[in-house]
């Protein structure tokens, strides 16, 4: 692939275009391009920016992001959760004064574009893994509620607490319920039912644009404004001018915390949507390529007063059922856009807030994922646990508080799963040579006199206990087995520590005056075995590729030991070889392999 490909994939997409590809993607991008006008303006509202730079932000990065992205159905634009993060980000610094508010939307999006390019350049990709998905589910199930409730001011017609914590908009709207305006209240509910019809009539339909040119017209015809009806006013045309953001390093420094959260939580909505059309659609994706076309998005839009962006659910399932089939649709949407700021900004001056409300709250209703945490409580308490944790974090605490929750939960999880990982003791299948775990199957029988420990993990510093543990306490009962097996197919990595602790525990067994065997070991273990001269305390006759062959010899004849086998692989070995190889006796596993439960030998 040429470096013009590399940085530009559209020149590739249009390597392959022809009439049939153009007439889909410009169903597509007219669709998407009339679904983000009101859509932009709403979402502009829950950033706390004018209606009017909801449609920047769907020009500049939507252009961008067509020529460099990879994914050819991703919709970029303003999306509710980072207008919600915009907001509680830049709130707190603005002081209430309106141009420093859009300043610092504007620092902010440049900020996150330069974090998002050098993460892509850098291919620090990999760094959104901290993520988990319950995490995600569980903060977008919270960030949903919070944004529905930021909301409310615009639907009752009334002034509410400026805050992302939800019962305190609630307690607000409790003491003000009096004063809840009935027209306002009316035309929310009334924007939010026709909203819902549209959208279960058709998935397709710009129902968004519909109800607003509705409502519009009518407020406008009517004079509703009068009536204390809330509208958007005057709204300015023509395409943004370029600008540079006002750069202060103090601010700076303030907004670094959110512009990492939405630079790792942007880029996470974005590929986890663009993964699931590419596969749908059988084309490609690189993380690190839409790491640089969502940063260059955001650094250029901020420009062209633009606030954060990146690639929204709703939107890309819309332009994908249109038929978008290359980001020429993108394009298309943002001409649509064009058009609008040039020539049709002035008929939403009658346009009520509660309008752009209920748009809003339909939505971020499906992003409340009660579904997953369901099949979170089924399937992965531990994972339910997380998202609960996040959820709540998130609600009582703040967005930034409850993603960085999130994220030491992930943390957290992950050192406890790898302190303690699944093993078991095996004992063998009535005739046959396989071994299988002697909880899971009761007809399996431990060899007389011999011990058979499995771990179903690398062996590194955080478990090394663990494991300690678990064989003294098995050589420790009434009976001290006279051979221990280590069973280390499973095992595919050791440190240093590791091979300290596990010198130190065979020393104790010898002791005791249990013989130590294993069977399994992978070559890169085995290569760290021999560095640390261990492979030649435990004695060269003590490795085999199978747990039947280190039973044999352990109860006194059998076959001969890997070790003894000709011809040593140089170097690391590969995963699946053998201490020396492939091994020439390795036997099938009859059945399905069991599964852990739970660690500490499911007991």
């Amino acid at each position: 692939m040429s470096l013009l490909h590399r940085i530009f994939p559209i020149a590739l997409q249009l390597r392959e275009y022809d009439r049939k590809r153009l007439g889909s993607d410009l169903s597509a991008g007219l669709t998407v391009g009339v679904m983000l006008i009101p859509q932009g303006m709403a979402y502009a509202l829950i950033a706390g920016m004018p209606p009017i730079y909801g449609l920047y932000a769907s020009l500049v990065p939507l252009v961008v992001y067509a020529l460099m992205g990879t994914s050819r159905q991703l919709a970029v634009g303003p999306v509710a959760m980072i207008s919600l993060l915009v907001a509680a980000g830049v709130g707190p610094l603005a002081g209430g004064d309106p141009q420093r508010y859009i300043e610092l939307a504007l620092l902010l999006a440049l900020m996150v574009g330069v974090l998002q390019l050098a993460m892509g350049l850098l291919r620090f990709g990999f760094l959104t893994n901290f993520l988990s998905h319950p995490v995600l589910a569980g903060f977008t199930s919270a960030a949903a509620l919070i944004i529905g409730a930021s909301q409310l001011r615009h639907l009752v017609g009334i002034d509410l607490p400026s805050s992302n914590q939800v019962h305190e908009i609630l307690l607000g709207l409790a003491g003000e319920l009096n004063s809840v305006h009935g027209l306002t209240l009316g035309v929310g509910i009334g924007a939010i039912l026709l909203l819902v019809g549209l959208k279960r009539w058709r998935r397709t339909f710009p129902g968004a644009l519909v109800v607003v040119a509705l409502f519009t017209a009518v407020a406008g015809f009517m004079g509703l404004d009068g009536a204390g009806l809330r509208i958007v006013g005057d709204v300015p045309g023509g395409l943004p001018l370029p600008t540079v953001p006002a750069l202060d390093t103090g601010a700076m420094w303030a907004l670094l915390p959110v512009a990492l959260t939405i630079a790792l939580v942007g880029f996470m909505e974005s590929i986890a949507v663009a993964k699931v059309y590419a596969a749908k659609n059988k084309h490609d994706v690189d993380p690190n390529q839409e790491l640089v076309a969502l940063g260059t998005a955001n650094l250029v839009g901020a420009f062209f007063r633009a606030f954060p962006t990146t690639g929204g659910f709703s939107r890309t399932a819309v332009n994908d059922q249109a038929g978008a089939r290359t980001t020429m649709a993108s394009l298309v949407s943002a001409g649509i856009i064009a058009v609008t700021l040039l020539l049709l900004t002035g008929l939403f001056r009658t346009l009520p807030n509660a309008v752009l409300a209920a748009i809003v709250m339909v939505a971020v209703a499906n992003l409340v994922n009660w579904r997953e945490a369901l099949h979170l409580w089924r399937v992965d308490r531990q994972d339910f646990a997380m998202m609960m944790v996040t959820f709540a974090a998130t609600l009582g605490l703040g967005i930034e508080e409850g993603i960085l929750v999130g994220v030491l939960a992930s943390l957290g999880a992950l050192v406890y799963k790898t302190s303690r990982p699944h093993a078991a003791v095996l004992g063998r299948l009535p005739g046959t040579d396989t071994f299988r775990n002697l909880s899971r199957h009761p007809d399996a029988r431990p060899p007389e006199g011999i011990t058979i420990y499995r771990l179903d993990a690398a062996l590194c510093f955080a478990n090394v206990e663990f494991l300690r543990d678990q064989v003294r306490g098995l050589v420790e009962g009434a009976v001290t087995p006279r051979a221990l097996v280590f069973d280390f197919h499973a095992v595919n990595g050791v440190d240093s520590t590791a091979l300290h602790h596990l010198e130190e525990l065979l020393g104790y067994l010898r002791g005791l005056g249990v013989e130590v065997y294993f069977a399994g070991v992978k070559g890169p273990v085995m290569d760290r075995f021999r560095r640390a001269s261990l492979r030649k305390r435990i004695g060269e006759d003590h490795f085999f590729y199978e747990v039947s062959e280190a039973v044999e010899v352990a109860q006194g004849g059998g076959p001969s030991p890997a070790g003894d086998t000709p011809g040593p692989v140089a170097g690391g070995g590969g995963a699946e070889a053998g201490p020396f190889g492939p091994s020439s006796r390795r036997q099938a596993t009859p059945g399905v392999e069991d599964a852990p439960l739970e660690p500490a030998l499911d007991r």
